[in-house]
């Protein structure tokens, strides 16, 4: 019997609510125009940079940490950018098309 099961047994009229990442998806602003997925080099390593998205800071930031989460690496955001560490663009422009984003691939 795991936890579910128990608490089923303890308190049978409860209702959950939905979770918090669940409200967060469901919270970002969809735009009609793309969002910019570009690859760079700085300092020798690669990152790759998501910018042009026009709703709010704390949206983007949302994102921003649900891309690194995804990917299991580090990243900033910065200057209305979200900089990820490595090249992961594919990975990347395929997770927010799932989300509903409109994304544009720039560069090699």
């Amino acid at each position: 019997m795991d936890l579910q099961d128990q608490l089923k047994n303890l308190f049978p009229d409860h209702v959950p609510e939905p979770s918090e990442t669940e409200q967060e998806e469901s919270s970002l602003w969809l735009q009609d125009d793309p969002l910019i997925c570009k690859y760079e080099k700085r300092k020798g390593k690669p990152i790759t940079i998501i910018e042009g998205y026009t709703g709010a800071t704390a949206d983007f930031k949302i994102l921003a940490k649900e891309l690194k989460q995804l990917l299991s690496v580090g990243g900033s955001f910065k200057n209305d950018e979200i900089i990820i560490q490595g090249d992961f663009r594919d990975k990347i422009m395929d997770y927010l098309k799932e989300r509903g984003f409109n994304v544009k691939r720039v560069g090699g």
